[in-house]
């Protein structure tokens, strides 16, 4: 029981877990802003303004750097990890989401024109980011990340 209470109390857990929080907060926020309505789904969506991914990892290795330093294993695994999740939600998740948005479109044109019904798949465009969308997820990430170390668990 010790284990759990441990690691629900793991400072580098709840961190990453509230830049997340916001990220996702703000990203419905701003849509609903955007859309003229409210889209709750967008809390646990992937895409849009700001990237839940990047805050999520940059928060993470801006709190273990503030803990165990610049040079520590520590930061330098998790700043790592985030390099490779930023750059996978602007370029693979990206460009999948532009192949769904198009095979989307492509699939309602082929129905239109040839009569022939294709099984009802229509594939998320939500799942990847722009370039603005992961630099404010990891501002925000690293901004979280300070007020959780220097106020939180001060």
């Amino acid at each position: 029981m010790d284990y759990i209470l441990d690691f629900l109390a793991n400072k580098f857990f709840l961190t990453a877990m509230a830049s997340w929080t916001v990220a996702q907060v703000l990203k419905v926020i701003i849509h609903a802003i955007i859309t003229k309505t409210w889209d709750f789904s967008r809390l646990f969506g992937d895409g849009g303004m700001p990237s839940g991914h990047s805050a999520t990892v940059s928060s993470l290795a801006t709190i273990t750097g503030l803990s165990y330093g610049l040079g520590s294993f520590e930061f330098a695994i998790s700043l790592t990890l985030a390099i490779i999740v930023c750059h996978d939600a602007m370029g693979v998740r990206r460009e999948a989401g532009k192949h769904a948005k198009l095979l989307n479109i492509l699939v309602d044109s082929y129905e239109k024109f040839s009569k022939n019904e294709l099984p009802e798949v229509v594939l998320k465009e939500f799942v990847g980011h722009t370039p603005l969308q992961v630099t404010t997820g990891i501002l925000l990430g690293i901004m979280c990340a300070f007020a959780m170390h220097f106020i939180v668990f001060a």
